[in-house]
């Protein structure tokens, strides 16, 4: 009796976590979903329903690097497979982005597959840029709404660079990324 009574709190306390997780996520409270599945994750990892939910909760907070994990991590399922493969891609071109602006290497030349966030749609356009020299800024439109632009840039803070993407709506700025 004590052995169900104890599974049964287990069972509890784990889906409330998820719970609160999903919660937070569908109010856009996507640093506080993913810092809780980061705190959870150990408990959690093979359930993937609960490594995509955090991994899209990182993705959406900007958390880019804490993607690695859950890429590693989905691999049982078809949606598992595909979400690993969709954290990858954009892991991918931050590295390769911020790589091409701090060290000015080229990257016109490669073909990565794409994705419709915000930092894929970055690399993409900056990818087609002419190899000039260094800019101070980039600024793209987007090729699906001529009202959205982007502009990409570099900025120090405490002795690291920091690579951010503004999303514009006509002149407004609607949101701020920044990636290191």
């Amino acid at each position: 009796m004590k052995y169900l009574l104890l599974l049964f709190l287990v069972t509890n306390i784990y889906a409330n976590i998820k719970e609160d997780m999903f919660t937070l996520y569908q109010n856009k409270k996507f640093k506080e979903a993913c810092r809780l599945g980061f705190k959870n994750f150990s408990q959690h990892k093979k359930d993937e329903s609960f490594v995509s939910l955090y991994g899209f909760s990182c993705l959406y907070a900007d958390y880019i690097d804490r993607l690695a994990i859950p890429t590693t991590s989905l691999k049982h399922s078809k949606e598992a497979r595909a979400n690993a493969a969709y954290f990858s891609v954009i892991l991918m071109q931050k590295k390769l982005l911020y790589h091409a602006l701090i060290d000015n290497n080229d990257i016109s030349s490669l073909k990565v597959p794409s994705t419709d966030y915000v930092l894929s749609k970055v690399f993409d356009l900056y990818t087609k840029v002419q190899k000039q020299e260094k800019r101070q800024y980039y600024i793209f439109k987007d090729k699906t709404d001529s009202k959205l632009s982007y502009k990409l840039y570099l900025v120090k803070e405490n002795y690291i660079t920091k690579m951010v993407i503004e999303e514009f709506y006509d002149t407004m700025m609607i949101k701020r990324h920044i990636y290191w």
